[in-house]
């Protein structure tokens, strides 16, 4: 299949899936930056594609596609800066990928891209090399607020990481924890966490929620000390009800939720993350278009049956 063919497809499941949530779509943002990662059709149809939006009326307007790119790209970072999806600011966040692929065993990367806001994130993923957080501290361009919170992750069982996520829009870094214990789920920790970083208390439906996650990550940057926000998403399951869902989803999203697109059997594959900011919580709701090999590989540990 020809790298335009491909490129269209993924483009028509981005574009079908913002219709559903009322978000604007337009080829000019969208494919260009498919054809610069995805120069070879072939490495898109194999790559994982999933589609995301949020809860909240600030959040309204935007559907985020996340797509793996593959090895030959080389550092994604770079290919950004080339194609002008992102300016040079001299700031430390820019240097940070290349220090980390130099530390850590990289599997593969990410971008994260939004229909409207454009090219957003980029993903390093080492879920079977996973780093403890005070490996990752020692990092010269890391926010100095990964080792001002190094005693926080330790109390709260927080220490393996599989992925870091870099903003470049915001100047921020997530870190995917994983491998957490019953402790660190529990619903006096998961208080505790949000009370120490000021941010409000769950009702008791999201306090459930939370304490399933799979992971938990946090956003840092290098501004302040504190923790900017928290996630816990529960492990990426086949098919969601929105009505169980312990926040309020709009009608657009309770569409996509049902009826964004897939290309894979079995049913969709949906991964849902709760969010705390100082401005209050929300649900990311996504959905996956395409599974990679990984993903598959990841989905059937978890699950204990193939994907």
């Amino acid at each position: 299949m020809s790298a335009v063919t491909v490129v269209d497809e993924v483009y028509s499941a981005i574009e079908e899936s913002a219709r559903l949530v009322g978000a604007a779509c337009s080829r000019e943002k969208v494919v260009p930056i498919l054809t610069a990662y995805f120069p070879d059709g072939e490495a898109l149809a194999q790559a994982g594609v999933a589609l995301t939006v949020q809860t909240g009326e600030r959040h309204a307007g935007e559907l985020d596609y996340t797509i793996n790119v593959p090895a030959e790209v080389g550092d994604p970072y770079a290919l950004a800066l080339a194609k002008g999806f992102v300016a040079e600011t001299g700031h430390p966040v820019g240097a940070l990928l290349s220090e980390v692929q130099q530390r850590c065993p990289v599997n593969e990367f990410m971008i994260d891209c939004g229909v409207a806001g454009g090219f957003k994130k980029i993903y390093a993923h080492f879920p079977h090399d996973l780093q403890a957080v005070s490996k990752l501290a020692d990092i010269p361009s890391m926010p100095p607020a990964v080792a001002g919170n190094l005693g926080f992750f330790a109390r709260h069982g927080l220490n393996d990481v599989a992925m870091i996520a870099f903003d470049y829009r915001r100047s921020t870094i997530n870190l995917y924890f994983t491998r957490l214990s019953d402790e660190c789920r529990g619903p006096q920790n998961i208080l505790s966490m949000l009370r120490e970083t000021g941010l409000p208390d769950p009702d008791e439906r999201m306090l459930e929620f939370a304490r399933g996650a799979f992971r938990v990550n946090v956003t840092l940057g290098w501004d302040s000390s504190r923790i900017v926000r928290f996630c816990f998403a529960p492990p990426p399951a086949r098919g969601v009800d929105p009505s169980t869902l312990p926040v309020h989803v709009e009608p657009g999203i309770q569409k996509f939720a049902k009826n964004a697109p897939y290309t894979y059997p079995g049913g969709r594959v949906n991964l849902l993350g709760v969010k705390w900011t100082p401005d209050g919580e929300c649900l990311d709701v996504a959905s996956y278009y395409q599974l990679s090999p990984l993903h598959r590989k990841v989905l059937s540990a978890i699950h204990k049956q193939e994907f």
